[in-house]
């Protein structure tokens, strides 16, 4: 009877465990990755470069094993740089032909396009490339590995601040881009001892800006905050130095076509922007730009490396996801598995910090404009 007793006592504990063990991962035959580019039309370049970033890593990550012996494969479709439409034809695309739960999105309409979706099916969305701030939340399974016009101004109170500068006028773009910016600045740079002086809305696509410009003049800033893209940046440079203010402007965006519509009157003008710049203290991102250069046969621009470093985080994810067994491949697993840790390593440099609203903080750089083109400063740690 002693002997039956421990038996039946063994036998329950056996069932026990048993019952919580974990339950194996659900392993696909191969982990695809799917994308969203622009890779026809006008805006071609920008899903050249995205794409051998995403493949580079791709070949990469399985020549190391894969996700731990899980190969991944690139299936890349189609926006051709247009607006929704198109993007929920190409992630209808990938979910109904190759069942893809892991998506990276470039540009804001095709984005937004597919952030619905996304909830619906339960897919995990990286975005490298788009800046608009509707994309923020769009989807509870999208993260951004892309500065963020937002961030971007942080980046350049941080160095208003390293300047000694004080008084902030505000030019800036009257639309949900420019407000969510004014809004994100605003309490920072007064909790920093800073004053705001003047903020004055351009309307996007205005021609003429005289009457904001003139009121940012007189109420006598000791520099210029320029939250607007291309071209209003452009223009709003020319017109502040043209109206005779001599201050420090610093801006989120200067473009090609921002440079032709200023001229000379640009120079000096500081601005931020995601950047690329392989260095010899930092092994990876050294790695990186000889390895795209060897294959590709030019320099990586930073969506390249972006779309590659989107990748190893989608990697890196599924891995941490898989530890923990089941179905693991899909946005809430994935999602949750950043936020037990949303420090992750950053081709860049050092790594970057996803923030609640999905937006990582990683580096971003300082550039000043010399004769129509954005010369490198330094590195902003975004803070």
């Amino acid at each position: 009877m002693k002997g039956l007793t421990i038996l039946a006592t063994a036998t329950v504990f056996a069932l026990a465990g048993a019952a919580g063990a974990q339950e194996a991962p659900k392993d696909p035959p191969v982990i695809k990755i799917g994308a969203i580019f622009a890779m026809s039309g006008q805006a071609s370049w920008y899903g050249q470069v995205m794409s051998q970033g995403m493949r580079l890593a791709v070949d990469e990550i399985n020549a190391k094993g894969g996700v731990d012996g899980i190969k991944l494969e690139a299936v890349i479709e189609d926006h051709k740089g247009a607006g929704g439409a198109e993007g929920v034809a190409a992630i209808n695309r990938l979910m109904s032909i190759h069942g893809t739960k892991i998506v990276m999105t470039s540009f804001t309409g095709p984005t937004l396009g597919i952030a619905p979706i996304a909830d619906q099916n339960n897919i995990f969305l990286i975005n490298g490339g788009g800046v608009g701030v509707k994309m923020i939340g769009a989807s509870k399974y999208i993260v951004h590995n892309r500065s963020l016009a937002s961030d971007l101004a942080l980046g350049a109170l941080q160095v208003a601040q390293k300047m000694g500068l004080k008084k902030m006028g505000q030019l800036h773009w009257k639309n949900d881009v420019g407000d969510h910016i004014v809004a994100t600045a605003d309490p920072v740079w007064k909790k920093g001892g800073g004053s705001i002086v003047a903020t004055e809305a351009v309307p996007q696509g205005s021609t003429n800006m005289d009457t904001q410009v003139a009121k940012v003049r007189a109420a006598g800033p000791d520099f210029i905050g320029v939250w607007m893209f291309t071209p209003e940046a452009g223009l709003a440079v020319k017109r502040v130095r043209e109206f005779g203010m001599k201050q420090p402007m610093i801006g989120v965006e200067f473009t090609a076509n921002d440079a032709k519509i200023a001229g000379a009157t640009a120079d000096g003008f500081l601005y931020l922007n995601d950047y690329f710049k392989p260095s010899d203290d930092q092994p990876w991102s050294k790695h990186f730009a000889e390895a795209y250069e060897k294959r590709w046969g030019q320099a990586p621009e930073f969506y390249g490396a972006n779309y590659y470093e989107g990748v190893y985080l989608a990697a890196e994810l599924a891995r941490r996801a898989r530890k923990k067994g089941g179905d693991y491949l899909n946005g809430e697993r994935l999602k949750a598995a950043l936020y037990e840790n949303p420090k992750v390593d950053s081709v860049y440099g050092g790594q970057m910090t996803f923030q609640a609203n999905g937006v990582a903080q990683k580096r971003v750089a300082l550039f000043k404009v010399k004769d129509g083109k954005g010369e490198f400063q330094e590195f902003v740690e975004l803070k």
